[in-house]
């Protein structure tokens, strides 16, 4: 049986953004995919590089055996695989890719050194994978694979086999890393120490600018028993103050969350918690049960306070809705996050402006603003790809440094913000203001090479 080392290319020594906010998470798709693998009888080992370093893993490639090399990748951590993949080979072996981003780009990725990249949904592909010895004569009849054919060229075998029933699977291998640095990292710079949990796997929603590319369209989700059974022994395990719930959408399903609160009341366990929803799927009654079940933060994608923008970005969602989603929240004494996209095709100043009425509106009580970046593999970016300038060699950046031609320049962006928060001061000052205004509107002529 070939080693397989499970890594992700994640080095929080090296991110000085998150290094800002200290609420690192482990990666729960690799611990899955490893427990799913020991739970089917093969060896596994991972190398959480969160709180390692890139010298680190080097020298534990370098130590061999060597054997197969697994890594994740997503949309920032593109040169970190690169380069782990390239000294892997270098030291014999074999490298495989997964995760968000590789199957968007088979072609660089595996012309930069990868033998084979999983696309999709990676357990049953990569458990095929460990049973057939890593043979490449196999290859071409697992289902997710993408590998250089004879051609040259990346050869594709088709749609990654899913997982029908979540609840059949064990729960994330988190046994086999250190959880103690993750848990007081956030309660040193938080005071609560938090563990990640996901109640379902995929997003039925279409927003264009969305990447769908490990889990497609798909919405699958695990019983509320069967969540509330790892949320206790996670209790019991690390005994931490709050969870994330980190799936797409936590609200989709109300029956479920209904379910969901009736048993975690039943047990009676009561953690404090962070979820996504979307405004289309929060009413009075879930945010009653968010309440109970004792929600401290839900967070709700707003993007933009333009009616048109939201129609263009095919959000399905109207910025009352958003409204009302934020004031329920608050009613029921849950506090509320925002995010926000600046730069979408079309925005011009006076949706800029309906943003910053929208926000003003909702008062939430923390958001964060980015500038729209066409992921490969979205419509969004097929809407812009012959806008799109590469700032910097594509090893060398990502999707999120792309500069699209005929767009606002991302100086007015930052004026945008200045304007933004200026008006959600706790003390608004009209001088800084007016002067925030008038600057966004000077350069509102600016626009991207």
């Amino acid at each position: 049986m070939m080693r397989l080392l499970l890594t992700h290319g994640y080095f929080l020594a090296e991110d000085p953004k998150e290094q800002q906010t200290m609420k690192p998470y482990p990666p729960l798709g690799l611990l899955y995919l490893s427990s799913y693998l020991r739970g089917r009888g093969f060896e596994t080992e991972i190398y959480d590089s969160t709180f390692g370093s890139r010298q680190d893993l080097f020298r534990l490639l370098d130590r061999g055996p060597a054997g197969v090399l697994g890594i994740y990748g997503n949309l920032m951590t593109r040169a970190n695989v690169l380069a782990i993949a390239e000294h892997a080979r270098a030291a014999g072996w074999l490298v495989m890719l997964g995760g968000p981003e590789p199957s968007n780009y088979p072609r660089e990725y595996l012309n930069a050194g990868a033998d084979l990249i999983v696309a999709g949904e990676g357990e049953m592909a990569v458990e095929r994978l460990m049973a057939s010895g890593f043979d490449a004569a196999a290859w071409s009849s697992i289902p997710g694979l993408i590998f250089l054919g004879d051609d040259g060229a990346p050869h594709k075998t088709g749609p990654a086999e899913l997982l029908t029933n979540l609840d059949a699977q064990p729960w994330p291998d988190r046994e086999h890393i250190d959880m103690e640095p993750y848990l007081s990292t956030w309660r040193t710079h938080h005071g609560m120490g938090s563990i990640s949990v996901i109640t379902a796997r995929g997003c039925p929603y279409r927003c264009n600018w969305c990447s769908h590319s490990v889990y497609g369209h798909t919405h699958r989700r695990r019983s509320p028993k069967a969540v509330v059974d790892e949320i206790a022994w996670a209790i019991d395990r690390y005994s931490p103050e709050m969870l994330w719930i980190a799936d797409d959408v936590f609200t989709i399903h109300h029956g479920w969350l209904a379910e969901y609160a009736a048993e975690m009341k039943r047990r009676s366990i009561r953690i404090p918690f962070e979820c996504i929803t979307r405004a289309d799927r929060m009413n009075e009654k879930v945010a009653a049960l968010l309440a109970e079940l004792a929600c401290m933060r839900v967070w709700i994608g707003s993007e933009s306070g333009s009616q048109r923008i939201l129609d263009a970005m095919e959000r399905g969602v109207t910025v009352e809705q958003v409204q009302k989603a934020v004031a329920l929240a608050k009613q029921n004494g849950i506090q509320t996050g925002m995010f926000l996209m600046w730069g979408y095709e079309g925005e011009d100043l006076s949706d800029i402006e309906a943003t910053i009425e929208h926000v003003k509106k909702c008062r939430p009580d923390v958001f964060f603003t980015t500038i729209s970046y066409p992921i490969k593999g979205t419509p969004y970016f097929e809407k812009v790809s012959q806008q799109l300038v590469s700032i910097r060699p594509w090893a060398q950046s990502t999707d999120r440094e792309f500069a699209v031609s005929g767009r606002h320049s991302r100086g007015f962006y930052r004026r945008a913000d200045d304007l933004l928060r200026s008006e959600m001061a706790a003390k608004p000052d009209a001088t800084t203001i007016h002067a925030a205004r008038h600057a966004l509107q000077l350069i509102s002529h600016e626009v991207e090479a």
